[in-house]
């Protein structure tokens, strides 16, 4: 997917019920928050505001390290 960039957030080491929390953001887009929803089996995704997330405190994820269930909901979102 062009221009989409995946971080983890290591200054805090952020995880929700064993699951990494993930970031991403397209181009000069906004930033996403993206949480794994064990009582669903999903993964869930929210909009951040700029004011809440630093680009300093972002570490980029590669692609092939996503669980393919992230893999495919992170598809489905920027599908246009």
């Amino acid at each position: 997917m062009n221009g989409l960039r995946v971080y983890i957030n290591d200054t805090i080491a952020e995880t929700i019920s064993g699951h990494h929390v993930f970031y991403c953001r397209r181009e000069a887009g906004p930033y996403y928050r993206w949480v794994f929803d064990g009582a669903l089996s999903e993964w869930r995704v929210g909009r951040v505001a700029n004011s809440r997330i630093s680009a300093k405190d972002l570490t980029p994820a590669t692609w092939k390290k996503l669980p393919v269930a992230l893999q495919r909901s992170m598809v489905e979102h920027y599908e246009d």
